[in-house]
């Protein structure tokens, strides 16, 4: 467990504030949904719908950070890695995995497992990034009161998303999963290691 997280897990915060730089913030509105998440939606409309009680974020304990931990891990290790265009021969296409998938088939199927487990939907968002070499990436953000936390099938640790090394672009929306708001990603990124393909 990173230091930080040990901090926040053992020393609760005493105010829940989402403008603190642990939050990435968003822009008032909707924006375009990405196009594998709008044909995943016409396919399983049930999972693309209003959350008809949002929770902002979930209280992090030891708990549901080693489920975390155990989760990330688990799907990371029981997927193989393959383009969309080597296992469907199409650019894009998103869905769970059958023991192969690339980037967003790993982080939907993090946010099924987590969901199975009781986690609220508004708390496990859908993320579209850009690496370093500025190629597109889906991540799984979670909205915990310690700030929003990235799954990613490139890294094994779970870390802040102002931790990682990625350009935030755009996430679900939290009260309707078939939406999507922009990010705001101000920071001056410096990788000091190269992208794991």
């Amino acid at each position: 467990m990173s230091v930080l997280m040990t901090l926040a897990i053992g020393n609760p915060a005493q105010a829940f504030d989402t403008t603190n730089v642990a939050f990435v913030q968003t822009v008032g509105g909707t924006t375009s949904i990405p196009v594998g998440h709008a044909e995943f939606c016409r396919s399983r409309p049930d999972e693309c719908r209003a959350n008809a009680n949002p929770v902002a974020a979930v209280p992090l304990t030891e708990g549901l950070w080693q489920q975390l931990l155990s989760v990330n891990a688990g799907i990371n290790q029981a997927i193989v890695p393959v383009t969309d265009q080597e296992l469907y021969q199409v650019a894009e296409f998103w869905t769970y995995p059958n023991g192969y998938g690339d980037c967003e088939d790993y982080a939907l199927a993090k946010r099924r497992e987590l969901i199975n487990a009781g986690w609220p939907a508004s708390t496990l968002l859908m993320a579209v990034v850009k690496q370093a070499n500025g190629e597109g990436h889906a991540v799984l953000m979670v909205r915990t009161d310690r700030g929003d936390l990235v799954l990613d099938n490139q890294v094994g640790s779970i870390d802040l998303w102002s931790q990682t090394p990625y350009k935030f672009i755009k996430r679900q929306s939290q009260a309707n999963a078939g939406q999507w708001v922009d990010m705001i990603d101000t920071r001056e990124i410096v990788v000091a290691t190269a992208a794991i393909d």
